[in-house]
């Protein structure tokens, strides 16, 4: 198969991208790139939420992008393609209809480390890492791709007020835990010692939000995306310790902050090249849920 490149302009733009595994599921990525941006400046990949805006999502990042010398990369997978969670959150790992597993590589969490191969091809970046980052839906995706997949292609990754969570738990089916889809210790305990990063906006705690997942292993969870943080952190470090497992993930508040999109890309971006969460008033510049 020819080998796909890709070479966004300087600024904003976007390109098709059709997946070598889901060749009639065509998606398209958003870029942006600074005029200031070398090749071998950090690559920064981010997933949207539900509403599939990866437009926004990599508006959010333009600050940070013009101030750090980041390439903004922001793939897009449309609801027409990838309908409802199973095919974006859930990562296209089940045929709910067959009743059946897909094949590894068909599985979406793999379209991310194949995007940033085409940016390589297309001579854009030298990085051989990249930085991910996922809110809401995007979250999901991004720690489920941490729990499915390879991750060593992701120097760092943030998932940003997931509405809920694979449990790191083998016993329970996939996505409520690992089971069923043919994994084993090896990637739980890969999992475990990986330094993710679990950011929780400490007002994302609307318990009534039409868009916080309700189904029953969500709310097992707790009844807030904010408790729910908390509830799987604590599950983690405690399933790692009774399995005498390295446990390296991190949980941060994000004091002040609900479920916000814009804001929480602020603070990772600030986490990641300055070394601090700033305060909501350098976060929160408006009265928004960004989904």
């Amino acid at each position: 198969m020819t080998t796909t490149i890709l070479r966004p302009e300087t600024g904003r733009s976007t390109l098709p991208f059709v997946d070598q595994y889901h060749p009639d599921r065509p998606l398209e990525v958003n870029f942006y790139r600074p005029e200031s941006y070398r090749p071998e400046d950090p690559v920064i990949i981010v997933q949207h939420g539900m509403l599939r805006n990866g437009d926004e999502y990599r508006d959010f990042w333009i600050p940070a992008s013009e101030k750090h010398r980041l390439l903004i990369v922001a793939p897009t997978f449309p609801d027409a393609q990838f309908p409802m969670a199973e095919s974006y959150n859930n990562g296209l790992i089940l045929d709910e209809s067959a009743g059946l597993v897909r094949e590894k590589q068909d599985w979406l969490y793999g379209v991310p480390a194949r995007v940033l191969a085409a940016l390589q091809a297309g001579g854009v970046t030298t990085q051989k890492q990249a930085r991910l980052y996922g809110h809401s839906a995007g979250g999901q995706f991004s720690h489920r791709l941490l729990a499915t997949q390879d991750h060593g292609i992701f120097s760092d990754v943030v998932a940003a007020n997931p509405g809920w969570y694979t449990l790191p738990d083998l016993t329970r089916k996939f996505p409520e835990g690992m089971g069923g889809i043919g994994l084993d210790e090896t990637q739980l305990a890969r999992w475990f010692a990986y330094p993710m990063h679990i950011f929780a906006g400490d007002q994302d705690i609307d318990e009534a939000d039409p868009n916080l997942p309700d189904q029953p292993e969500a709310f097992a969870q707790g009844p807030s995306r904010y408790k729910r943080a908390y509830f799987v952190y604590d599950f983690a470090k405690k399933q790692a310790q009774s399995l005498g497992m390295p446990f390296n993930w991190k949980l941060i508040d994000v004091a002040g902050v609900g479920h916000d999109g814009a804001a929480m890309s602020r603070a990772a971006a600030a986490y990641w090249f300055e070394g601090r969460i700033p305060p909501a008033s350098e976060l929160v510049f408006e009265e928004a849920t960004n989904l």
